[in-house]
């Protein structure tokens, strides 16, 4: 019979990106014709769909559409003895004919369900383990699931209200959970504006999935750029539409358990929600590779969490954007905040802030509002002021990469703060220290006093530096957020440069003999100049030094010819000022050319953007050799087309003296760490012996420190290095 029937004639109309429209010539076909033949063209109107899809960006955007045409073809309708014994089993349905089963369903495993509108059911073979080892066979029990897509081996059980509006993967776990529902269109907080560092609004952030910190420090930071940010703006506004349905997703392998309400929830693969109070309007982007995990207690509205994420204990977010890798919990407040790579929020709260990656709080009475931060360490009490009670919470604040601040620290915005520096005590006047990094800003008599480099020699800067990537905790093979983990680079070093010269011109302007210099709201001490352009100084010849050494490593030359080649950059990309556009360290330049392409139109695409952040992140030490060397030249009065083998001797030695100097510093540093005032509070209700015995179990000993053992190999190794360099250019003339 089938050969004789006639071909089914279907056509495959794009009504627009989020609705496909089937049409059969005649109705007749689809009540005569058998099921298995219906199926067969059911298959193949999938396919055209599925390749016509993509030319108005829908297929590969949108998991709906994905899953959709996945199962089109894979359904069949009841049997009338499937539906009397799920009847038998308490389950009630308005209308069986809206409810397909694959071919391998078992109704033994669907009891007490009321289902409504269409719904589709996979198979049920396997088993589930659960925690304490409690086995239960997968299946629909105790439910009201309304117009759903259910996959296979999927386990749905008492479920208080009600299941609407989802398509539910393949290996799902949902038990004991109020409500999982979507209402209307939804872009799952894809396209939502969020109003960072000023709370009356002008720096908005639309987020969306992908949402990289580079790409929000554009958005956030460049409102100059007028042009751009409409751009940048409009993809994201593109992107939040393709992916937006009226429909949500649970991902294969995903667990809900001992959830309450959920609304409007798109939920990624392996993520775990496990006794979350609310969450509405959002994106969970989880993987196998790096799921994400929701935790008691938690509301969330108007958000996207990315992968290794984890947000739990208590904490409460709204529109907020939550980057790869971070934890948020202990009753944490974060509202119209973006959060990226690594950070850690525990206990207190933010508002407004632009959180770039590694930055982290772990205190109850900490506060972070309007401002940019990059690798930042916020100490119990820390706390800024936005609103002068004039013109509303109008004022921001920048803290430049790798600052700490102090137990009960306060910043009165707006202000500035250099990279790698320390702030202790409270600050009203307004400093910008962007071009004096690696200080401390020190309360003293209401003044903020600032001491220029001493955070070059404290054991803590180095530290953290060695600490950053070891707690990577990203896994996903796709990162979102490129991160430069250098403490010196091109950035920090031309702002150390600048310094010098503002370091010089303050005593060449006020004297030898001032007991105080004044620079940006801020004084500073002579004793503490003087010993900042030395600490400067040793950090520039550092790493110029490494950056030659490099450059000539397991090379040699026949001839000073051969050397100047070797020295000469292979690009112009790098020369000039650089930047930091949150953790991706780049040249001004070459973000400036991204810049320009999407106001031209050559960079159209969000993802043409990402692999622009990707090329300047992957070229860096190309770049930073056009730097090195160009500096190198000003800094060593030699240019290249002169540069002898007797040069490259001077520069290696100076930065050998350099190299060890700032490591003695450190070893000094570490060791007070190990004096008698650190043994206060040891053997305690014991005398002096009971003391040291005391200290030694808890801290051991000073040489078998491991960071002290790090820093008497590294200078071990950098001078073996230095002197190899020297030995094997002495071979060579």
């Amino acid at each position: 019979m089938q050969e004789n029937l006639p071909v089914l004639p279907v056509f495959v109309s794009i009504i627009n990106s989020r609705t496909i429209l089937f049409c059969a010539i005649s109705e007749r076909f689809c009540i005569s014709i058998k099921k298995n033949y219906l199926c067969s063209h059911y298959a193949r109107v999938a396919q055209l769909a599925e390749h016509n899809l993509p030319k108005v960006g829908v297929a590969g955007s949108n998991p709906v559409s994905r899953s959709f045409l996945k199962n089109f073809s894979m359904y069949r309708r009841l049997t009338e003895q499937e539906i009397n014994t799920l009847a038998t089993q308490a389950c009630r349905c308005d209308d069986w004919t809206r409810v397909e089963v694959k071919e391998g369903f078992t109704p033994e495993y669907v009891r007490n369900v009321n289902f409504s509108g269409d719904i589709k059911i996979g198979e049920f073979k396997e088993k589930i383990v659960f925690f304490g080892g409690v086995k239960k066979h997968t299946g629909l029990f105790n439910a009201t699931i309304h117009n759903c897509t259910i996959g296979d081996n999927v386990y749905i059980g008492q479920v208080r209200n009600y299941i609407a509006n989802y398509i539910i993967e393949d290996n799902v776990v949902i038990e004991n959970v109020d409500m999982l529902a979507v209402e209307g269109l939804s872009d799952f907080g894809n396209g939502l504006s969020i109003s960072v560092l000023n709370e009356t609004g002008g720096r908005e952030a639309l987020i969306y999935d992908k949402l990289s910190a580079h790409l929000a420090y554009i958005l956030v930071l460049y409102r100059h750029k007028s042009a751009v940010i409409d751009k940048i703006s409009t993809m994201i506004r593109e992107y939040a539409q393709s992916v937006s349905s009226d429909k949500g997703i649970v991902c294969r392998n995903s667990k809900l358990t001992n959830c309450r309400t959920i609304k409007n929830l798109r939920i990624g693969e392996y993520a775990c929600l496990d006794g979350i109070y609310r969450i509405t309007n959002g994106t969970i982007n989880s993987c196998r590779e790096a799921p994400v995990y929701f935790g008691p207690g938690v509301i969330a509205d108007n958000f996207i969490v990315c992968s290794n994420s984890e947000i739990t204990q208590g904490a409460e977010i709204f529109n907020t954007f939550v980057g790869q890798g971070c934890i948020l919990g202990k009753q944490y407040s974060a509202e119209n905040s973006l959060f990226f790579a690594n950070c850690q929020g525990l206990h207190g709260e933010a508002c407004a802030i632009f959180a770039g990656p590694y930055t982290v709080t772990h205190h109850k009475s900490t506060l972070l509002i309007a401002g940019y931060y990059s690798f930042l360490n916020a100490g119990s009490g820390s706390n800024q002021s936005n609103h002068m009670y004039k013109l509303g919470p109008i004022h921001q604040g920048i803290v430049e990469r790798g600052s700490k601040t102090t137990s009960d620290s306060y910043i009165l915005w707006p202000a500035k703060i250099g990279a790698f520096t320390l702030v202790m005590g409270r600050h009203y006047k307004h400093s910008d220290t962007s071009d004096m990094p690696f200080s401390y800003l020190i309360e003293s008599d209401n003044d903020s006093v600032l001491v220029p480099g001493v955070n070059l020699r404290s054991v803590g800067t180095i530290r953290d530096a060695q600490k950053w990537p070891k707690r990577d905790r990203r896994t996903d093979s796709n990162r979102l957020d490129f991160i430069n983990f250098n403490l010196l680079s091109p950035f920090s070093v031309h702002r150390i440069l600048k310094a010098i010269d503002t370091l010089k011109n303050l005593k060449k302007v006020s004297g030898d003999t001032s007991d105080f210099y004044y620079y940006q709201s801020t004084k500073i001490q002579n004793r503490a100049l003087e010993n900042g352009l030395k600490l400067y100084e040793m950090a520039v010849n550092k790493f110029l030094g490494n950056s030659l050494i490099k450059r000539l490593e397991n090379l040699h030359f026949t001839n000073e010819t051969a050397l100047r080649k070797q020295l000469l950059s292979n690009t112009t990309v790098g020369t000039g000022e650089w930047i930091d556009i949150a953790g991706l360290i780049a040249p001004k330049s070459e973000v400036e050319r991204l810049l320009s392409d999407i106001e031209t139109d050559a960079v159209n695409t969000l993802e043409s953007i990402s692999e622009r952040f990707a090329e300047m992140h992957n070229n860096y030490y190309i770049y930073e050799w056009t730097w090195a060397i160009d500096c190198i030249q000003q800094w060593y009065s030699v240019k290249i087309e002169e540069f002898t083998f007797a040069d490259i001797i001077r520069i290696v030695k100076i930065w050998k003296d350099s190299v060890v100097s700032l490591d003695k510093m450190l070893y000094a540093d570490a060791q007070k760490e190990f004096a008698l005032n650190s043994r206060t509070g040891f053997g305690v209700d014991g005398g002096d012996t009971d003391r040291e015995l005391d200290f030694g179990q808890v801290r051991g000993e000073f040489e078998q420190n491991a960071f002290v053992q790090e820093i008497t190999d590294h200078i071990r190794q950098k001078t073996a290095l230095g002197n190899e360099l020297i030995e094997r250019i002495c071979e060579t003339k």
